[in-house]
């Protein structure tokens, strides 16, 4: 069974940084791609950064480059995304899932989510 438990979020001041985490199991870590995803209350989820399966390759929303970073530890099977400078527009549940086979851009399954939310 695969299983993806995100942990990390919380509260932070604007400016400030967090770093989630993301234990999978239940499956070959390293031969999937990986990405977050990100949601607000009464919208659909939106892409914030992919990672191919071997970490050799990034990809980020035009928005959050250069703020944001994925990375992977394969020897772990965690999945991390370091945000800093954060924003209180990047308030939301922090997604991380499982991509498609031979995809970077569509996920198969996500965990539960950890919230982040950032206010003064």
């Amino acid at each position: 069974e695969v299983q993806l438990v995100e942990s990390g979020g919380g509260l932070v001041q604007p400016g400030g940084s967090l770093r989630l985490s993301c234990a999978a199991s239940g499956f070959i870590f390293s031969n999937y791609g990986m990405m977050w995803v990100r949601q607000i209350p009464g919208k659909g989820p939106k892409w914030v950064a992919s990672i191919t399966s071997g970490g050799e390759s990034t990809t980020y929303a035009d928005s959050l480059e250069g703020r944001f970073t994925i990375s992977r530890d394969n020897a772990e099977n965690t999945l991390y995304l370091q945000m800093d400078s954060l924003q209180p527009d990047d308030t939301a549940l922090y997604y991380c899932a499982r991509a498609k086979h031979l995809e970077l851009y569509a996920y198969d399954y996500r965990g539960q989510g950890t919230q982040v939310t950032v206010s003064s």
